[in-house]
């Protein structure tokens, strides 16, 4: 009996041993492996490549930061983002969208709707709430509640949800403080629940952006990496008009050409494309026609160029580059933003304190300084002023 219950003492032993180790360890060795900076970044910025991008209000339309489990206001030696290493970027904007579900065995060709979610994994190990659990709405609100938290110890963060706010937090830079906007976007409406009422409480919360689909077909319509290629459903046009009529921001980042196709038939507004790259330049199922990135350019809407490979045919800041010049040369410099999708599990040649990199990759690619102002904020600067709701 005593050798039973010594042996049953150690496997209880190992068996906390082990649950410690997954939740101590397990989210830095997710991160680790999902979120990488790696490639070649140029040679380091030259003096009038700095001094061109300390001027900049530089702005990215996709980050995924709010997913894992570290705080942005610590420099962190995992990941691509956090506060003090958009200090060091010189960011003046950051729009954090949060992800809650995405297939195992995920891909650009197609996933199942019905396939595991490795959210769910995520969230266990990280241990969100047991609310998030079942409830993609609550794993939503959960992260925004994360950034409303991070902003209240912060100097250096303001959640901003209005065009006034936007403008406080560029004349507080423009006076020398260094202050970084951070706003909510959801990547896939499946973020509702299937519940219309949930577009108002995740605009209460601080969502001014929304993408419609992610890696898999939801309620709202096709997925660009779904099965069925559809356009919008019935639910889906009722969620779009509502987000339209309440000035929500609709990026249709990995939606089907369909549901582009429908939504820019259904609405006026322009719309975000929030992380992507362009076809033409870049042949591959993650980036949406030339022609579809024509019709939202003429509308006036915002293409975010990503930074990795997928997105850019390439590994290094100079197909980041080559991107944003195709795009610039083909669309409009108007059109053309950045949209980095950093911590997106995505390995991308640099991160938040790496921007002047970019800067001077453009440069070197012939851009002109007010083009690279353009295009590294302005252009997103611009968008916001003139889309998110005047005040609150």
């Amino acid at each position: 009996m005593t050798a039973l219950r010594l042996l049953l003492t150690l496997i209880t032993v190992l068996a906390l041993a082990v649950v410690l180790a997954i939740y101590t360890l397990g989210p830095a060795a997710l991160e680790n492996a999902q979120n990488r900076v790696a490639g070649d970044k140029g040679e380091a910025p030259a003096p009038d490549a700095m001094a061109l991008h300390q001027s900049l209000d530089i702005a990215d339309l996709h980050a995924d930061t709010l997913l894992w489990y570290r705080s942005m206001l610590e420099r962190s030696d995992r990941g691509q983002v956090d506060v003090p290493r958009m200090l060091d970027g010189n960011m003046a904007i950051q729009m954090l969208t949060v992800v809650t579900k995405s297939p195992s065995g995920q891909n650009y060709d197609s996933n199942s709707a019905d396939a595991s979610d490795n959210i769910t994994l995520l969230a266990l190990i990280q241990r969100w709430p047991l609310s998030t659990r079942n409830s993609l709405f609550e794993r939503a609100m959960y992260q925004a509640d994360r950034l409303h938290a991070f902003a209240a110890e912060s100097d250096s963060l303001a959640v901003v949800t209005s065009s006034e706010e936007l403008k406080q937090v560029l004349k507080s830079r423009e006076d020398g403080s260094k202050l970084i906007a951070g706003l909510l976007g959801t990547e896939g409406s499946h973020a509702l629940d299937g519940d219309l009422d949930n577009i108002r409480r995740l605009y209460d919360a601080g969502f001014r952006m929304m993408s419609l689909q992610h890696f898999f077909d939801n309620k709202l319509g096709g997925s660009l990496h779904g099965e069925s290629n559809a356009g919008l459903t019935e639910f889906g046009r009722e969620a779009v008009r509502l987000m339209d009529s309440m000035g929500i921001m609709i990026d249709v980042s990995h939606s089907s050409p369909q549901v582009v196709d429908d939504v820019l038939n259904l609405i006026d507004s322009p719309l975000i494309v929030s992380h992507t790259g362009f076809k033409g330049h870049c042949d591959r199922k993650r980036n949406i026609s030339d022609d579809l990135i024509m019709r939202i350019a003429e509308r006036g809407g915002l293409m975010g160029v990503g930074f990795w490979s997928e997105a850019v045919c390439g590994t290094d800041v100079t197909a980041i580059a080559d991107a944003i010049a195709y795009g610039v040369e083909t669309f409009g410099v108007e059109a053309v933003a950045l949209g980095s999708d950093w911590d997106g599990a995505v390995t991308t040649p640099i991160a938040a304190n790496d921007l002047a990199y970019l800067t001077s990759a453009l440069l070197k690619r012939g851009l002109s300084e007010d083009d690279i102002r353009a295009v590294m904020g302005g252009n997103t600067v611009r968008y916001f002023l003139e889309h998110l709701p005047a005040t609150d």
